[in-house]
């Protein structure tokens, strides 16, 4: 049995019999009323079956009573069968819902009088937790449920939810504040504000939604359902007009006999396309189904199909499209200064900085120099650390006043101190900042040492989903606060299509309606309460799971993994959903056609003996050519539920390509296959002596 987190889609026998179970269950006719196809089967699986009841008791019936029981059977089969395949996709979500179930239980909460670590605290349930509750959350201890991280930083291990083993870390500020009840804190400590009522919870919510019985049917497949009701009123019409028509020429000619209404049952029921009826659900909720094994919970059902139909993807650049963090990968030096006395100087510099940036600063020194970390402590060494007012920080350390943060903040310190920029370190910052790289100024009191090159660093083969998205006619534009420049150059170089620099939410928000107002669907990804709006207007809206609790009730589907790069893979698994409707409509259509050549001159060869030429494949007799088409008609459903629960296999590829290899698959596909299994059924009936 699979669990959230778990990438295996195999069925266990416990599933498969609970569907079963289900199957039967579903034959209430106020669920069947749900499905205007299934429904017409399962009313003529009732009527063949009293006109049985009635050939049986009588012996008078219209047809012998073995035939009309042989066909009543396998058209209660045919319906069981399409609900067999719906309950078997409801299962799997039903399944990895009674996981995340296991995965809440009920713990002491250490409840606190104020919102900090010192205050007093009180032991209670976790259940007993309301909205504004703050609670204190030590090593070792599960968070009792969702909140917000107002103090400490803590590693927290989430696997219960994502089924990732590497733990994460939560701190108060920023867009990793957020918690979800029932992770255990591995190290450290939390003081956390409960943000959800008992059974208003994340997990709560990922419950409900994963079961798939609030699924709601999305707008392409609400138009696919009226088609389908369409053809099976259709269908309807023409098959009790035969009947008269058949009456009326057997009257007329003085010999052979009407059709049977038994026949006619099954004509209707292998005319309407009971195929894709059958397992136009199962295809819906598999889709759910998959953006879960993903660890994507999808919020609604039309979030899937929008996935698919996407054709405008936003996409942050920190995080997405590049690593994350910008990295040092070069140092220029200042006229008449080597390039060992400025790398000294920046690694000085950065060794009290945590930040990625300083980090990589002092390996990228200790790569080209192979100059070591020092104790400066026993030096007397003070670190001034960064600030958003001074925009560098630095080292005071031996007499030495060293210093390293934005061109202008340095520039002014070393103009403080009677020193100037020399104009060929401005020009090299300048041209850095031209090929989107970010320039930090080196200076040592008045005297400027030299630029460190920061660069983000894009992901390797990013430019090549790109590309692939671009011959799907998805356009991709990049995000970034950065400023056009640098902006510029990093969408050049991962092969976005566009990009919006400098974003504020309101140009976010702007930009998402300016789209769709042109006809387009519009996905995005976004962790912070500034992505809240856009992430509310956009079609598909991905909020990561460590994000703001803003930006998780904004969007339409949550990635529990908070991998922003996911978006690329929920566009996938949207048109594989679509692909695999669309392969099962086009077999069921063309499957249509070739039952008729089995069906119709079975039906009216009593009325018209001439029609019997047109029995192309010699099936032994109009009794067993209908009774064949009615059971190859079911046990197709049952042949293509693997197809609709794991899905059609994705390929990028143009329209064009993916509409030639649907119709030559599947729609030659299923024009073909009836003939030779029906055929077979044939034969195996006569064997039988059926």
């Amino acid at each position: 049995m699979s669990r959230v987190g778990d990438k295996r889609t195999s069925l266990d026998w416990a599933l498969v019999g609970r569907a079963l179970g289900d199957a039967f269950w579903k034959l209430n006719p106020r669920w069947m009323a749900r499905n205007p196809v299934m429904f017409v089967v399962e009313v003529g699986s009732l009527f063949t079956t009293l006109l049985f009841l009635h050939a049986a008791v009588t012996g008078a019936g219209e047809a012998p009573a073995t035939f009309i029981l042989a066909v009543s059977l396998w058209l209660w089969v045919t319906v069981l069968f399409g609900n067999f395949a719906e309950a078997l996709a409801e299962g799997r979500g039903k399944a990895q819902a009674e996981a995340l179930r296991r995965s809440r239980h009920e713990v002491a909460a250490k409840r606190l009088a104020e919102a900090r670590r010192g205050a007093p605290w009180e032991s209670v349930p976790s259940g007993s937790l309301r909205r504004g509750d703050v609670v204190l959350v030590e090593a070792g201890d599960t968070i009792p449920g969702d909140g917000e991280v107002v103090e400490g930083v803590a590693s927290v291990d989430e696997s219960a939810i994502t089924g990732e083993s590497a733990p994460v870390i939560r701190e108060s500020g920023g867009d990793r504040s957020a918690v979800t009840g029932g992770t255990r804190v591995l190290s450290d400590w939390l003081v956390v504000r409960i943000t959800a009522d008992p059974g208003h919870t994340f997990l709560d919510r990922m419950i409900s939604m994963v079961e798939g019985a609030q699924r709601q049917k999305t707008p392409n497949e609400l138009a696919l359902s009226i088609l389908l009701a369409a053809l099976t009123i259709i269908f309807l019409l023409v098959t009790v007009t035969l009947l008269a028509f058949s009456t009326y020429a057997v009257g007329g000619r003085g010999e052979g006999a009407p059709v049977t209404l038994t026949t006619l049952v099954a004509l209707l029921v292998c005319l309407i396309p009971t195929t894709i009826g059958g397992l136009l659900s199962a295809i819906g909720i598999a889709g759910m189904d998959r953006m879960v094994q993903a660890n994507v919970l999808a919020l609604s059902g039309r979030a899937v199909e929008a996935a698919g139909d996407v054709d405008v993807l936003l996409l942050d650049k920190t995080g997405t499209i590049t690593l994350g963090n910008r990295e040092a990968v070069a140092m220029l030096a200042a006229p008449g200064v080597s390039q060992r006395t400025l790398a000294d100087a920046a690694q000085l510099a950065s060794l009290a900085d945590e930040t990625p940036e300083g980090r990589s600063i002092v390996v990228l020194a200790k790569r080209l120099f192979d100059l070591r970390a020092r104790d400066l402590g026993s030096l007397g060494a003070r670190f001034v650390p960064f600030s958003a007012r001074t925009r560098m920080s630095g080292v005071d350390v031996d007499g030495r006043q060293i210093r390293k943060g934005a061109v202008e903040a340095v520039g002014r310190f070393v103009a403080e101190l009677g020193g100037a920029v020399p104009g060929e370190v401005r020009e090299a910052a300048e041209e850095l900042a031209r090929q989107g790289a970010t320039p930090l100024l080196v200076a040592e009191g008045a005297r400027v040492l030299g630029v460190v090159q920061l660069k983000d660093i894009v992901k390797g083969g990013i430019a090549e989903r790109f590309a692939q998205l671009r011959r799907l006619g998805i356009r991709t534009i990049m995000i970034t606060g950065d400023n056009p420049m640098t902006a510029s150059a990093i969408a050049a170089e991962a092969g976005v299509d566009d990009f919006l620099a400098e974003a504020t939410p309101e140009r976010k928000l702007a930009l998402i309606r300016e789209y769709q107002q042109q006809g387009h669907l519009v996905a995005m990804t976004g962790d912070g309460t500034n992505d809240a709006p856009a992430l509310a207007q956009a079609d598909v809206a991905v909020a990561m799971n460590t994000g703001t609790q803003a930006a998780k009730e904004a969007g339409n589907m949550v990635d529990l993994d908070s991998n922003p790069t996911k978006l690329l893979d929920i566009v996938a698994i949207g048109k594989q959903m679509l692909m695999t409707r669309g392969a099962v409509t086009t077999f069921s259509i063309s499957n249509d056609v070739s039952k008729y050549f089995a069906i119709i001159p079975a039906a009216f060869v009593t009325t018209y003996p001439e029609l019997e030429a047109l029995n192309i494949m010699r099936l032994h007799s109009p009794q067993s050519a209908v009774l064949s088409a009615v059971i190859f008609n079911a046990l197709i459903i049952v042949g293509l539920i693997p197809l609709a629960l794991h899905g059609v296999r994705y390929r990028p590829s143009s329209a064009a390509r993916l509409l030639r290899d649907n119709l030559l698959v599947y729609g030659l596909g299923g024009l073909v296959l009836p003939f030779p299994c029906i055929k077979a059924i044939d034969l195996l009936l006569q064997v039988l002596g059926v």
